[in-house]
């Protein structure tokens, strides 16, 4: 991700990690735990939900965790995952000689692995759906790691076939959560919630693409994790990310709705009523892209609240505090670095 890259912009609200967090106190003293979060740029008082964070401070974290915890899943599965594990299952799945074989071999993978879940690949001629199954009906999904786990397999598949692999769908075991709106960030499909199991679907017809990873660029792939495997630079995310990157590329401060569905291709009705469907809207995902690029500038430390101010498009500073404070509950201030 580089911050050219609107996607690398985007944050994710704290309850989005919420349970990666508690389940990465299981592994940590609380001493340890304090001083994973303060190096990676979070707090380590708690958080509260409406709180904003960034896709790099997750990534900080996962680099900073894994090593120090000795698990390479920090604690969202009841049995550790070791040290070297994912380089393994890398080397596996870049051996493989389709990406239907990758898939495969990501589940017999996992299913060494996992006690409370097991992985079941259906391959049918019209869609592959790849399921998490509880062994036991009082096995309770950990959302953090339902959704961390169906990531590696799409972002593996992505990596291995050399572009982004199109998913037609992502359903979760467990309810909608109030942080529902992240999951768009992550996954390039509809995402449904309150599913009898956590699944990921495709269409087959995509995997006929050749394996040409080579040692060098798995390295690079996991020196790099999980940043390749998480936040891939999808063109066909969700509407809403459409409109993003598109208010990104473009003078987003006069944009409108009807410039944006002009360059989506369709009218500004229709737009209009597919943003209603993700539940969101235009002049939300217009306020929500001010809101990155100010958490962005304020923890790069260079320019003043005044000019983040002015960037970001508005004409007074006082405006500035008020509209950071609704979208964050804290001041500009705080998110110095």
């Amino acid at each position: 991700m580089t911050s050219h890259d609107p996607i690398s912009l985007t944050t994710v609200s704290a309850g989005f990690i919420q349970d990666w967090l508690d389940a990465l106190k299981s592994r940590c003293t609380p001493e340890a735990m304090t001083s994973l979060l303060e190096r990676s740029g979070l707090q380590s008082s708690p958080m509260a939900s409406t709180q904003r964070v960034t896709l790099e401070e997750i990534a900080r974290l996962y680099q900073l965790a894994t090593p120090e915890t000795g698990d390479e899943m920090m604690g969202l599965w009841s049995r550790p995952i070791r040290p070297r594990a994912l380089q393994h299952l890398v080397t596996v799945q870049r051996e493989a000689s389709s990406l239907v074989s990758a898939l495969y071999r990501f589940s017999t993978f996992w299913n060494l692995l996992l006690d409370d879940f097991h992985l079941d690949l259906q391959n049918g001629p019209e869609e592959v759906e790849l399921a998490l199954v509880p062994y036991s009906n009082e096995t309770h999904p950990q959302r953090f790691g339902h959704m961390l786990i169906l990531k590696l397999a799409h972002g593996l598949l992505s990596w291995l076939g050399g572009s982004e692999t199109t998913v037609k769908e992502v359903r979760f075991a467990f309810s909608r959560p109030d942080f529902a709106a992240d999951y768009a960030v992550v996954f390039p499909c509809p995402v449904e919630f309150d599913a009898p199991q956590t699944s990921i679907l495709f269409d087959p017809r995509q995997f006929n693409r050749p394996i040409t990873r080579s040692p060098a660029e798995a390295s690079v792939f996991l020196e790099r994790a999980p940043i390749d495997w998480i936040f891939t630079g999808s063109r066909a995310h969700t509407n809403s990310l459409r409109v993003r990157a598109f208010l990104y590329g473009t003078a987003w401060q006069s944009c409108q709705l009807p410039d944006a569905a002009h360059a989506l291709k369709m009218t500004p009705r229709t737009l209009n009523r597919r943003l209603k469907e993700e539940g969101t809207s235009f002049q939300d995902i217009k306020d929500a892209l001010r809101r990155d690029i100010a958490v962005r500038a304020l923890q790069q430390g260079t320019d003043s609240i005044e000019q983040i101010a002015f960037d970001t498009g508005f004409s007074a500073p006082a405006n500035f505090h008020r509209a950071f404070r609704k979208w964050t509950k804290r001041t500009p201030g705080s998110y110095r670095l």
